[in-house]
């Protein structure tokens, strides 16, 4: 059978270039990076439920962004720590397919979450007093519910169209993980149509959100400016450190990334690889403690939770 024939059921996922005789030692902050994106995102879910003060609309979108990173952590890291920590780099097409599926519709959910925590902000600083006539709780429910259809329904068709593309020679992805344009450009046939689809998610929903929350901070710029009190002014945008934080190390590797893709021909594989792991594992890990740090509601909550937990160790 010829190679043109030939569909591959299998692809081979990389680590880091160069740095294989040390993956095994690379694992340990891997599992660290996982453990730690478990602990933050399931405390900031347990103290959000647990504590009838924060059952407020900007507690509830933090909720939605710790349940969306717990997502993406559980869709990149598995296939990662198998490479580096036993070296088996060969993924089934099926599995592949079902991980970047998971992967993008996280990534499009995180940035659909942040877009409506700038929403909140907008609200909270533009208009307190209707604050909560605004954000309601089915208002808020429904916000979510539009999440997640948009998410899954704009991928749906990125692994049933790969799924029928004939896959053959080189097999070898450039990253720990399946991705939507690194699997389609292993294929032997005609992809402007998968091309076209996958720009067209892009533009409509990571590009789009990241126009809106711009203008969203215009908005809030405007609104704090006009404000006379210059403490009132500082107290009003620092509600908003943490958001501005998040969406920093959401779209920042990702914007570092598409330059190097397009523009960077001289970056070495390693440096791509290395930026893609900002962009998909820190958020994950460092959201929890961004939001940990910056609200005083959270920060006190956990406090009391551990040193309940310390007073219960020492006493017999």
């Amino acid at each position: 059978m010829s190679d043109s024939n030939y569909t591959s059921t299998s692809f081979f996922l990389t680590g880091l270039p160069g740095l294989e005789a040390v993956h095994i030692w690379l694992s340990i902050p891997l599992c660290a990076m996982y453990v730690a994106s478990l602990t933050g995102n399931s405390l900031i879910l347990w103290v959000v439920r647990s504590e009838p003060s924060l059952h407020q609309p900007m507690y509830y979108f933090l909720s939605m962004l710790a349940v969306t990173d717990l997502g993406l952590s559980a869709s990149t890291l598995p296939s990662m720590l198998t490479i580096y920590m036993l070296g088996l780099r060969e993924v089934a097409l099926d599995v592949c397919l079902a991980q970047l599926f998971f992967i993008h519709t996280f990534s499009i959910m995180e940035s659909s979450v942040l877009l409506t925590m700038a929403f909140d902000r907008v609200v909270a600083i533009s208009s307190p007093l209707r604050y909560g006539t605004i954000l309601t709780s089915p208002r808020i429910a429904s916000l979510g519910l539009a999440i997640m259809v948009r998410s899954i329904g704009l991928h749906i068709p990125a692994p049933i169209m790969l799924k029928q593309l004939p896959y053959c020679r080189n097999r070898l992805l450039s990253h720990s993980y399946c991705l939507h344009p690194d699997v389609m450009k292993l294929a032997c046939a005609d992809t402007h149509i998968n091309s076209a689809y996958g720009l067209f998610v892009v533009l409509s929903t990571l590009g789009v959100d990241a126009v809106l929350i711009v203008l969203s901070y215009g908005l809030i710029l405007h609104t704090v400016l006009s404000i006379a009190s210059k403490t009132e002014r500082l107290k009003a945008l620092n509600t908003c450190v943490s958001h501005i934080c998040s969406v920093l190390l959401f779209y920042t590797p990702m914007i570092g990334l598409s330059m190097i893709h397009r523009f960077g021909r001289w970056a070495s594989p390693c440096s791509r690889v290395l930026l893609s792991y900002l962009h998909f594992l820190t958020p994950p890990v460092l959201n929890p403690v961004v939001y940990t740090i910056k609200t005083k509601q959270i920060r006190s909550r956990m406090l009391r939770l551990f040193r309940s937990d310390g007073a219960g160790i020492r006493d017999p």
